[in-house]
């Protein structure tokens, strides 16, 4: 017999990080279905309802609205590559990591890219916007919805308005936000967004929704150039996912999408209101439970992500310990800081799946034993009393 590996058995972890997020059971059964072909009757009326599911959770009425052959960095390459040719004067506004990503792929699309930028934790002004509208009038601005490397959550539609005033495209990450809190596409008049099935929508990674405005798809019809990539082109791609055609572009990950379908339909069970409500609620509590430790929140109540919580790690405490021992010792997974907040935040996801009371609790209780581990002087149980209190009065 062959010397092999022993078989896959992850441990079960509580996925309290900035993703991914616990996967719901019914996602995981339907991704278990058999597969059938990429060009199936059964997997084209799959993907037909996908498309109708996530427009009702996008908030869109845009034809062009599926998801990509990908993780969300893939839904953000797929944006930015179809709306910009080189020469393009692209503005990306960078206030953490993946702003900063934006703006390498546009310069890599051969864009002339223009950045603003804001420290890690705070977000831009409709001023700051106008500002650089009016220096650079661009082809597209780009910005970060909910900035999943800083916990902040950027508002739109003031400078949407803005954007489109100065002839720009709005194209908006919004990985870390949807089904999580409010993103109104067609509200908002957002003409391209990409996200992740991996955060809010508690589906495993691997696929990117993505959508685009009549005014995105004009604007990707009138390029004179190809698009740089052939795999996420998307004037090829949408043709396989129209009615019309189905014309073969590449094998779609075929058991990705039942279990997106499965994570849509659970969101649309939920609602969407609803959804954001208990993101919200749980947001709350937990915010009442550190504030009973001393652990302080690092951006700006009013600019703060309901799904991921981004605090200050206390004096002295040492960050890799207590992230360490949350896993080794309650199987709790959460997430360091990136960029310039490393090693000085910690990220504590609540998304999806992992958006509950209970995992609050549990959190609040462990967290309490491992900052007392490192020295930090804490009222015993007092995070978890604040939490329950926050519970019954919200």
């Amino acid at each position: 017999m062959p010397n092999l590996p022993a078989p896959v058995t992850p441990p079960d972890r509580i996925l309290m990080g900035p993703g991914p997020s616990d996967i719901a059971p019914r996602v995981l059964a339907a991704m278990a279905a058999p597969t059938v072909g990429h060009l199936d009757p059964y997997f084209l009326q799959v993907m037909n309802e996908t498309q109708q599911m996530l427009r009702q959770v996008f908030r869109t009425e845009n034809q062009l609205t599926m998801s990509v052959s990908g993780t969300g960095s893939a839904g953000m390459e797929a944006c930015v590559v179809n709306l910009v040719e080189p020469g393009d004067r692209v503005v990306v506004c960078i206030n953490g990591v993946f702003g900063g990503r934006m703006a390498d792929v546009a310069a890599r699309c051969g864009a002339e890219v223009t950045t603003i930028e804001r420290p890690f934790g705070e977000v831009f002004t409709p001023e700051e916007v106008a500002d650089v509208c009016k220096r650079v009038s661009p082809k597209v601005l780009g910005i970060v919805h909910a900035e999943t490397s800083t916990g902040a959550l950027q508002p739109l539609e003031d400078i949407s308005r803005i954007v489109h005033d100065a002839g720009a495209l709005l194209l908006v990450d919004c990985v870390t936000s949807l089904g999580g809190c409010p993103i109104e596409i067609d509200k908002w008049e957002i003409d391209a967004a990409y996200s992740g099935t991996q955060k809010c929508l508690s589906c495993p990674p691997g696929l990117a929704p993505v959508t685009f405005s009549e005014r995105a798809v004009a604007a990707i019809d009138e390029r004179t150039t190809k698009v740089a990539s052939w795999y996420l082109d998307i004037t090829m791609v949408r043709n396989y996912w129209s009615d019309s055609s189905r014309a073969y572009h590449h094998t779609a990950p075929i058991n990705m999408n039942y279990g997106l379908h499965e994570a849509l339909r659970i969101v649309l069970e939920e609602g969407l209101d609803a959804r954001h409500a208990r993101h919200r609620r749980n947001h709350l509590a937990l915010r009442a439970g550190l504030e009973a430790m001393g652990v302080e929140y690092a951006v700006a109540e009013e600019q703060r992500l309901p799904m991921l919580n981004a605090v200050r790690i206390p004096e002295g405490v040492d960050d890799k310990a207590v992230r360490s021992q949350l896993l080794s010792d309650y199987g709790i997974e959460i997430g360091g800081g990136l960029g310039p907040l490393a090693g000085k935040t910690w990220r504590i996801g609540l998304m999806g799946e992992a958006s509950t009371p209970r995992n609050v609790l549990l959190f609040l209780a462990a967290l309490d034993a491992c900052l007392k581990a490192q020295g930090h002087e804490t009222s015993p149980g007092a995070g978890v009393a604040a939490a329950n209190a926050n519970y019954q009065i919200v």
